[in-house]
């Protein structure tokens, strides 16, 4: 199984190389590639050494799957290149997610969607793709109406740049800004750019990512989404309304036994999910769920993840996971 890592420099990508590593996908060659700059250069993976590839030399080399996590723009112009030479791409980019001919995928949600003729496959947005985990066995149950979110998300998230200005900040050095604002001891309640409606693309990617996953445009979904100084993975207060009556006993039974879904939940020890501890993990986390005493059946509950992993390189590591298991690469 050869499999290429587009972006295999950046953050995500590196986490890709990580995920693969320790979930000991069967890589028989790995195809690193990254910018024109990167090209040549060496990077490790399993205590071997592979030289970084253009794309036009990823292509030749004929992988069976491209994770693609190298931005909006290279997805669009690269993805249909690999497509149409037989490769299939699992891409972390929000260029396909939308896009009425490819899959938006979960694996715990909605991996029986994908068939063979699925070459572009869209990796959702890391927040959206924590909280769909949680949703998916909650609607199934009780009927989700309305999801209201806020979301409090690791500068991780965007990137390198970022990182470095967070610790920049703590050191009291002056660097290049990611942000418009200083990020440590301060959070900034905007993710990316804001829209028409008043709400950001982060937030309009989460009311819309999550019907499509899910395959029910009923659910509605309101989002804010708040950027703040961690680094180990994104929180989520879900304010959720259900058709049915819910029961906390039973949800907490339930988030025990999800597939990716670890529950930590326990008030009287002070035990709930943190960014701190999801850091490096690959499951959600899941507490603080109590009955919401303003409104009939309707909770809320806290959901953390990190989103470099199953936010992002862990989810489309899965996706090929299943499309080999399934033989539909």
């Amino acid at each position: 199984m050869k499999i290429a890592v587009v972006g295999a420099t950046g953050l995500v990508g590196t986490a890709m190389l990580k995920v693969l590593e320790e979930r000991n996908f069967p890589v028989s060659e790995l195809i690193p590639v990254a910018s024109e700059r990167s090209v040549g250069k060496e990077i490790e993976f399993k205590g071997k050494k592979y030289k970084v590839h253009s794309m036009d030399m990823a292509i030749a080399a004929k992988p069976q799957i491209a994770l693609f996590s190298a931005g909006g723009d290279t997805s669009k112009e690269w993805a249909p290149k690999f497509a149409a030479a037989g490769i299939t791409v699992i891409d972390n980019s929000s260029a396909w997610r939308m896009d009425p001919t490819k899959k938006l995928v979960v694996p715990e949600v909605n991996a029986h969607v994908l068939t063979k003729e699925d070459k572009i496959i869209a990796n959702p947005n890391c927040s959206t793709i924590q909280m769909v985990v949680v949703l998916n066995p909650l609607h199934k149950k009780y009927s989700i109406k309305r999801v209201v979110v806020s979301t409090y998300q690791s500068v991780t998230g965007t990137g390198v740049k970022a990182v470095n200005q967070l610790m920049n900040e703590r050191k009291g050095v002056s660097g290049e800004m990611a942000y418009k604002y200083p990020i440590d001891l301060n959070v900034i309640p905007q993710i990316d750019v804001f829209t028409d409606n008043g709400y950001t693309k982060e937030e309009m990617k989460m009311v819309n990512e999550t019907k499509k996953i899910m395959g029910d445009d009923a659910v509605k979904v309101t989002a804010t989404t708040v950027r703040i100084p961690v680094m180990g993975g994104h929180s989520e207060a879900l304010n959720i309304e259900f058709v049915k009556e819910p029961s906390v006993a039973e949800i907490r039974e339930m988030m025990s036994t999800t597939e990716g879904v670890i529950l930590q939940d326990d008030p009287s020890q002070q035990i709930y999910p943190m960014p701190m501890n999801s850091h490096n993990k690959d499951e959600v986390f899941v507490g603080r769920i109590r009955l919401d005493e303003t409104q009939a059946n309707t909770i809320n509950m806290w959901v953390v993840a990190d989103n470099l992993r199953k936010g992002a390189a862990t989810n489309a590591v899965q996706i090929a996971e299943y499309l080999l298991k399934h033989n539909l690469a």
